[in-house]
């Protein structure tokens, strides 16, 4: 079996713990030799200054290459570009644009009413600049505004058309859930490459908390894992954890698949083991931060 390339998610620290937590999270992971790393906004655009200045410290401390995501959230197109400038003064080359949740306390998502409409105005005036390589999200299973599973797959077309080079992945629990979203993208004539991502479970009930919000199922025979595991005790639901993902991810590479994204959580063990396990191996340490 081919070993994969890999990325990995984390999002902004909120405090100097979290700052210590991130770091320790890069430190951990930067020997994987990630392809790229990537920095979230919080909901509603919440962590729009902590991911600004994550993604300029880790761009100029890591040596990784860092994606920041960006959104139309709570913004105007100037704000918002102004924002892409400043990322790419201070190095970076990749944007992960997204149209954003809606604020806390609203129910649907609102254009600013200086601002992008929807992700694909944003991604055409982020190509325009040639200053980026811009990837966007992509729903394996229905989004929980979207009409269809069709009607995701037409947007992401879009959104492709646009200007994206590649799409990541929303996480699921199944290699078949991937499998048939690729198969029904390329029959849309899509032929960007399309990037799983992968949630390892730390935590079990949290797990089913995103998922429900986010709209990705949870297979009868995963739930009924975990809450066995979980009875047990004895760090069997951790065990259970890398078993699963680790299956999952070998399943995606025999399926094709060459690149794996992984939503650490800012939790690096789990998702380290897991890559270890699929052959990713350690190799040069995260520079010295001088």
């Amino acid at each position: 079996m081919s070993v994969p390339s890999v990325s990995f998610e984390f999002f902004p620290p909120r405090s100097l713990e979290g700052s210590f937590r991130l770091w320790d999270t890069v430190q951990a992971l930067s020997p994987l030799q990630p392809e790229f790393v990537s920095v979230t906004y919080g909901a509603g655009g919440t962590t729009r200054e902590l991911t600004r200045d994550a993604v300029a410290t880790l761009t100029r401390s890591s040596g990784l290459n860092v994606a920041a995501h960006l959104t139309c959230v709570d913004a105007s197109r100037d704000e918002t570009m102004q924002i892409a400038r400043d990322f790419a003064q201070a190095g970076v080359r990749e944007i992960v644009a997204l149209r954003g949740d809606p604020p806390k306390g609203a129910d649907r998502f609102a254009p600013h009413p200086e601002g992008f409409a929807d992700s694909c105005e944003l991604i055409s005036a982020l190509a325009e600049t040639g200053d980026f390589t811009i990837r966007v999200g992509a729903y394996p299973e229905k989004h929980p505004e979207a009409a269809s599973a069709q009607a995701d797959i037409e947007w992401l077309k879009r959104k492709i058309d646009a200007g994206a080079s590649e799409a990541i992945t929303q996480f699921f629990f199944e290699a078949e859930t991937f499998f048939r979203f690729r198969d029904a993208c390329e029959k849309a004539g899509i032929d960007a490459p399309i990037r799983p991502g992968i949630l390892p479970i730390e935590n079990w009930a949290g797990a089913r908390r995103f998922a429900q919000a986010c709209g990705t199922r949870v297979p009868g025979w995963l739930a009924d894992a975990f809450e066995r595991a979980e009875r047990d005790g004895e760090g069997r639901a951790d065990l259970l954890a890398t078993a699963v993902a680790t299956e999952l991810c070998d399943n995606l590479v025999e399926g094709g698949v060459e690149h794996l994204h992984f939503y650490t959580l800012n939790r690096p063990d789990l998702t380290r083991d897991i890559c270890h396990a699929l052959g990713v191996r350690s190799r040069a340490g995260l520079r010295d931060v001088a």
